[in-house]
């Protein structure tokens, strides 16, 4: 029988404070969304003047992270280079940037999705807030 890592809510809450931490540096308000490897919603945290459909998106794209394990910025260049099939996966997944899978000892084991600034400042709110909880990892 295999053994599995898994996030506990106390990671879950790192990854949110390191996330939360580089928006606010940055003056941005967005949605922080955290999912465990199958896409269930461990944390939802929405800062204040964060777009009100930002939380389902943050879940779309971190889901769509973790269930395909990878970012979802591959499914957004998939369509951007002509692979439209990629627009028939299920309807609450997200094809846009923002998405970043969270891996520990070569297992994704959950994924951060941020929503409500642009694509690109979203994924670099989800890569600080995992950059926090690997380097927590390895000191702690």
């Amino acid at each position: 029988m295999k053994t599995k890592r898994c996030l506990s809510l106390d990671d879950a809450k790192k990854i949110a404070a390191g996330c939360e931490r580089e928006a606010l540096a940055k003056n941005w308000a967005v949605t922080i969304a955290i999912v465990d490897d199958g896409g269930h919603l461990l944390w939802l945290q929405r800062l204040d003047g964060a777009p009100v459909v930002s939380p389902q998106i943050a879940i779309g794209k971190a889901r769509t992270s973790a269930m395909f394990k990878k970012p979802s910025k591959f499914y957004e260049d998939m369509i951007n280079n002509g692979r439209y099939a990629a627009l028939t996966m299920p309807a609450d997944l997200v094809r846009m940037e923002g998405g970043e899978i969270i891996t520990v000892e070569n297992e994704v084991v959950g994924a951060v999705g941020v929503s409500g600034v642009k694509s690109s400042e979203d994924a670099e709110v989800a890569r600080a807030g995992i950059d926090v909880f690997l380097k927590g990892l390895r000191s702690g």
